[in-house]
């Protein structure tokens, strides 16, 4: 079995040591994620290792006539540049190959008794097949239409395509080849879950060794097989996927934590007896102890790389209907996105917003902020509701100021409060000084996070929050919204993000809106079985189309509680007396809501989990306490369509 192999490798900018002494071994068939906070030199190894860098010392060691595919980030294109001549590029020696063999077709036609222009033909021919020269074609028709594009798109300029689409183009001519290695740099960004999807089938079928640097977690547990980390400039292999290296890294830390801490202890027992006793009659004792700690060797360990700390503030209380959209619509001139929307999103839900890329789950967030009108309908927003919009494109920074001053100006902060503040965020010394436009994605996103949580908003709007944020930013991230007291709706294509954070899933694809209590997890089982369940209506001869129609939307309403699905807006605003009994439903929902919390929060405590009649009694309750809730839910729709 094939590898390349990394030994010893070294790179630093000036006195800057970016890493250190890095070895590590990729086999075939091995799937190796590489992680680390941002800024650790993730990147740059894989630029180094791929000869866009040059390294200080080491090597770095590829079998001859093994060879490596390559996705970087972020490749521009020339304007007239199409995805057929991007594609055909990785096909150009095996193109020269080609024209070389027929060239010397033509010789043998002329020369037909000519031995040795018979065994270079020979020769030749070998290596076009090997390289796959008889499969091109094909080969290029299969990688680009799994990710997703047709025949037509094939002269359209690379230019003309989405920032999602370019990735897909970036990846089509990494994979087209085939290469017995792939290298691939953030290969989920911009992705939608069906071209994730599509993409961890094949790196799973995939023969090769496989080198991925990548913050999606849920991508990791899904492909890697073994995990590097990154750090303090060294490298640390696990074994597993990501999930494991958790786990295990854990394990690690706190073992090394106390063998450290206990070394440390010894070393100043000894150097204090050496002090004390150097001079005197146990001069030669102390000697010897000298001799011991100098030969001793120390242990290294740093504490976890520092991260950001912060928590939202405590949210103003609004009203029990936070979001109402009333069968909107909306779209282009040119074309239609979605067609009479409905929903209703109450106080405290976690709810995510997913879907194929170009389904105007961006064009219905903008309308919902009040950029855009729909076409048809209404959206109203609940009473003293407070938007907090986290952008995709950090359209809310002045990308000519500096990071100080965005601070400064915006909230009307002081120097020393805006440093402080910034601080928080991991904005120090000259840092606070950097103009926006010249930081990095991940600061950005650090910066537009911070104004969100100076905000103090009881709403949150966020569009891909995670996108160029590290793993341990992520975490935070996660932490904080699971502590916030308010309503929040997130875009993301981030599935472990969501796992974590959302129990609603709102899925907008086919101009329409299928709601799913549950998060992303639930979601892609109902999915699941609803496939099945077409899969085998169909193998009984019963026909997919009323399957499909049975197990997919429906059924996913079937399972959700009153509340979760969608309500219409009054035509008009309720009588005096009907208003009354609104409000007096809405006092009894959030007092269920909260004696049903109270109950989730019993049955996870440890003592209760071991005690049978306890969580009888408590399961008891809390199933009366939700059915009260539902009765309540049904109470106040009926009223607020009456």
């Amino acid at each position: 079995m094939g590898s390349i192999k990394v030994q010893k490798l070294s790179k630093s900018f000036g006195v800057h040591t970016v890493f250190h002494d890095v070895s590590f071994e990729i086999r075939r068939g091995e799937r190796i994620g590489l992680i680390g906070a941002n800024g650790a030199g993730k990147s740059t190894l894989l630029k180094c290792l791929m000869g866009e860098e040059e390294y200080d010392n080491g090597a770095f060691v590829v079998s001859e006539g093994e060879s490596i595919g390559y996705l970087q980030q972020d490749i521009t294109y020339a304007d007239d540049v199409t995805l057929r001549q991007t594609i055909t590029e990785a096909w150009q020696d095996v193109m020269k190959l080609e024209k070389d063999l027929k060239a010397v077709e033509k010789d043998m036609q002329a020369h037909p008794d000519d031995e040795g222009l018979m065994n270079r033909y020979a020769r030749m021919q070998d290596r076009f097949e090997w390289l796959g020269g008889y499969e091109y074609e094909s080969m290029s028709r299969k990688i680009v239409q799994g990710l997703g594009f047709s025949e037509a798109d094939m002269d359209r300029p690379v230019q003309s395509f989405s920032g999602g689409q370019k990735t897909r183009i970036n990846l089509a001519k990494a994979l087209v080849r085939r290469p017995d290695y792939l290298f691939l740099d953030e290969p989920t960004n911009h992705l939608d879950v069906d071209m994730l999807e599509w993409l961890e089938s094949y790196l799973l079928s995939y023969g090769g060794g496989i080198l991925i640097v990548s913050h999606d977690r849920y991508f990791l547990d899904r492909v890697a097989t073994g995990i590097l980390e990154l750090s303090h400039g060294k490298v640390t292999k696990y074994k597993g996927n990501y999930s494991r290296y958790v786990e295990q890294h854990a394990q690690q830390q706190k073992a090394l934590e106390k063998a450290y801490k206990k070394q440390q202890e010894h070393i100043h027992e000894t150097e204090e007896y050496i002090r004390k006793y150097k001079a005197g009659i146990k001069a030669k004792q102390a000697r010897g102890r000298q001799s011991q700690l100098d030969r001793l060797e120390r242990i290294e360990w740093q504490p976890e790389d520092e991260s950001l700390h912060f928590n939202f503030k405590p949210v103003e209380e609004c009203g029990q209907k936070v979001l109402v959209l009333d069968k909107v619509s909306g779209g282009f001139a040119d074309r239609q996105l979605f067609d009479h929307l409905s929903l209703l999103l109450r106080r405290g839900e976690a709810a995510s917003l997913i879907g194929p890329n170009g389904t105007g789950k961006t064009t219905l967030i903008r309308m919902i902020m009040g950029e855009k009108e729909p076409t048809d309908g209404h959206i109203t927003l609940g009473s003293r509701v407070h938007i907090g919009y986290f952008a995709q494109e950090h359209t809310d920074l002045h990308g000519a100021w500096t990071v100080l001053d965005e601070i400064m100006n915006d909230f009307s902060y002081g120097e020393e409060e805006a440093r402080s503040v910034l601080g928080r965020f991991m904005f120090r010394g000259d840092d606070v000084f950097k103009v926006i436009d010249s930081l990095s994605g991940g600061e950005q996103a650090r910066l537009a996070l911070l104004k969100l949580f100076l905000q103090g908003p009881n709403f949150l709007i966020l569009d891909e929050p995670t996108n160029h944020l590290d793993i341990p930013t992520r975490e935070v991230l996660e932490q904080a919204l699971l502590e916030f007291g308010g309503t929040y709706l997130v875009v993301s294509h981030d599935r472990y993000f969501l796992d974590k954070i959302t129990q609603r899933t709102l899925v907008l694809e086919n101009k329409q809106l299928t709601e799913y209590v549950g998060n992303y997890s639930y979601y892609r089982e109902k999915v699941r079985e609803a496939q099945e369940a077409a899969e085998k209506a169909a193998a009984e001869g019963q026909g997919s189309s009323p399957a499909h129609e049975k197990e997919t939307a429906p059924a996913a309403k079937k399972a959700e509680p009153p509340a979760a699905q969608a309500v219409k807006a009054p035509a008009q605003a309720p009588a005096y007396g009907q208003a009354a009994k609104l409000e007096k439903i809405e006092m009894k929902i959030a007092e269920l809501e909260a004696t049903i919390k109270m109950y989730e929060v019993q049955m996870n405590m440890p003592q209760n989990q071991t005690d049978a009649d306890a969580m009888m009694e408590l399961t008891r309750e809390y199933e009366a306490a939700q059915a009260q809730l539902d009765e309540a839910y049904e109470k106040w729709e009926a009223l607020s369509e009456s």
